[in-house]
């Protein structure tokens, strides 16, 4: 990753962080002060569909041409992609304990997202379940374009169907709709862009890691 994308994501963070607890909000009812909550929450999400996207990007980069190196960022996106999604989880269920009542409404988003997250879980299990790597890594590429295919209906399309408690979706109004001004405009869209470029710094990281390790093993063989 390019020192000055590094820079950026820093600044970015920064900002979100000195803006989402100190800048002006709207006034709504029950929401109240716990709407900050929106620069943390909401970003995670999208940080994590994106990074899963770049996961299956590699895992079908890896089946058109089985490089090591298509597997390990695939993996490794997935790994920091999920990281994201429990992130997500938490900062949900706080934000839900204090305007829901309870930290866990059965609320249909709530219930995609945890199933979206097993099925990644199982994507970790079915690579630590396979000793040669070649057979690892392309049927994980395989189950990866799935989990995938599952993700985005469980968290992006079923949720909006039914009814919910989360903005924008049973016929709820969406943050667009009735808060999301410019004030908050002015920082969310920055968290989403910040909290992304922070996944693929520690992306990078990982790769990096992952590359000198091998070559430590390889050394000593």
């Amino acid at each position: 990753m390019k020192s000055w994308l590094k820079i950026i994501a820093v600044l970015l963070l920064l900002y979100v962080h000195i803006g989402g607890l100190l800048f002006e909000t709207p006034r709504l009812d029950i929401l109240n002060e716990t709407i900050r909550a929106l620069y943390f929450h909401v970003p995670m999400w999208f940080g994590m569909a994106l990074l899963y996207l770049l996961s299956v990007y590699y895992a079908i980069k890896y089946l058109c041409n089985p490089l090591h190196d298509y597997d390990t960022k695939s993996v490794t996106y997935a790994n920091v992609g999920t990281a994201f999604g429990i992130l997500g989880m938490i900062t949900g269920m706080l934000w839900a304990n204090y305007t829901w009542g309870s930290p866990w409404h059965g609320d249909p988003k709530q219930k995609g997202a945890a199933i979206a997250l097993l099925v990644y879980f199982a994507y970790f299990v079915l690579r630590g379940s396979l000793d040669n790597e070649e057979q690892r890594a392309r049927l994980s590429s395989i189950y990866n374009i799935f989990a995938f295919a599952t993700m985005i209906p469980l968290i992006f399309i079923i949720p909006r169907l039914e009814d919910s408690m989360h903005p924008g979706s049973g016929g709820n109004p969406g943050f667009n709709a009735y808060d999301l001004d410019s004030r908050m405009r002015m920082i969310f869209y920055p968290a989403v862009l910040g909290w992304f470029l922070i996944g693929v710094w520690i992306v990078s990281l990982r790769v990096r890691y992952k590359a000198i390790e091998e070559k430590i093993l390889e050394s000593e063989l």
